[in-house]
């Protein structure tokens, strides 16, 4: 089982009978359809399958995706370079260093913007005693 399916809640449906129109995959992730379908054509998302009809299907594996990718967003990750951690996992398992590279780096900032935080919570912290005391 890999982090991020270690990482994710349990969907609706188990592998195998998992095909969620976008309106579902919309309502599990929070997202648009517009967004889901923005993914898709920058190259965010990894092929989606269709229906005969031509309608998305995704599936748990979609879902997965999607969280992490959620988790990118939060540490605040560019979308090229989202986009391009997508590409090098497409590419396969040649690209791990790069795809390390990546992640490092975006911990890095991660690690400093914390830093950052915890700074501006001791000031709040400070004039909220003061306060307290007034």
């Amino acid at each position: 089982m890999s982090v991020i399916e270690s990482t994710t809640p349990t969907h609706p449906r188990p592998d195998g009978q998992d095909r969620y129109t976008i309106s579902e995959v919309a309502a599990w992730t929070g997202l648009t359809a517009h967004t889901l379908r923005w993914y898709e054509r920058i190259g965010l998302m990894p092929h989606v399958d269709r229906s005969h009809t031509g309608q998305r299907r995704f599936t748990n594996r979609d879902l997965r995706w999607l969280a992490f990718v959620g988790k990118l967003r939060l540490t605040g990750m560019p979308v090229a370079s989202m986009v391009r951690y997508a590409e090098l996992v497409r590419e396969g398992d040649h690209t791990f260093a790069e795809r390390r590279e990546l992640l490092e780096t975006t911990r890095r900032d991660v690690v400093s913007r914390m830093a950052e935080l915890q700074d501006t919570l001791a000031v709040l912290d400070i004039k909220i005693s003061h306060y307290g005391e007034a």
